[in-house]
């Protein structure tokens, strides 16, 4: 049973910019993955060094993501579900059960459960949530490159104080989320 148990997690709820990314990971039971964790308790080093392994050793794994644009028009709760949806859905092998971090459940094709805090404690959790922080982490340095001025690279996307100023001087770009408070307050401000 368990080489057909996904876990499911997302990243990329809190942040004011860059898409939410979910994947979705099967372990091959016979290749365990020393180290899994909550891919927060992680160093960059070891959550870098892991993402590879996960990579190579995982039966399947996926990821599935929400825009800005969708996280704008249904919320970020709604776009966070719709991101872990696509994930299984990647999957090259169908899960029979899916295990899901935190306290909601996406619609998905396969029984599911949801698990509080389990990215720390279920290590087919802990695998996804490695793979979706590296991968969205990736991007938003990436996307650092093509809006230089903001920080992304350093903060990911989250309102920190050098964020927050950035935006106020520069102005909201395209992967800024419009519906998130501080990103809505300037643009009513007209800045």
């Amino acid at each position: 049973m368990s080489e057909f148990t996904c876990g499911v997690d997302e990243v990329g709820r809190g942040p004011l910019a860059g898409p939410v990314v979910a994947a979705a990971v099967i372990l091959d039971p016979r290749r365990p993955i020393v180290g899994l964790d909550d891919s927060k308790k992680l160093t960059e080093k070891r959550r870098e060094a892991l993402y590879e392994e996960i990579r190579d050793k995982a039966l399947a794994w996926s990821l599935g993501r929400a825009e800005v644009e969708e996280i704008d028009r249904i919320n970020i709760l709604q776009a966070s579900l719709l991101a872990m949806q696509r994930a299984v859905a990647g999957l090259a092998i169908s899960p029979r059960h899916a295990l899901v971090d935190g306290n909601r459940l996406p619609e998905l094709p396969c029984s599911a459960e949801a698990i509080v805090g389990g990215d720390g404690r279920v290590a087919c959790i802990s695998a996804a949530s490695i793979i979706a922080k590296v991968s969205r982490d990736r991007e938003m340095v990436s996307l650092d490159a093509r809006y230089p001025g903001y920080g992304l690279a350093r903060h990911k996307g989250y309102p920190t104080r050098a964020h927050l100023d950035a935006l106020k001087a520069r102005g909201v770009t395209d992967i800024h989320r419009r519906s998130f408070g501080p990103v809505r307050r300037l643009l009513e401000a007209g800045e």
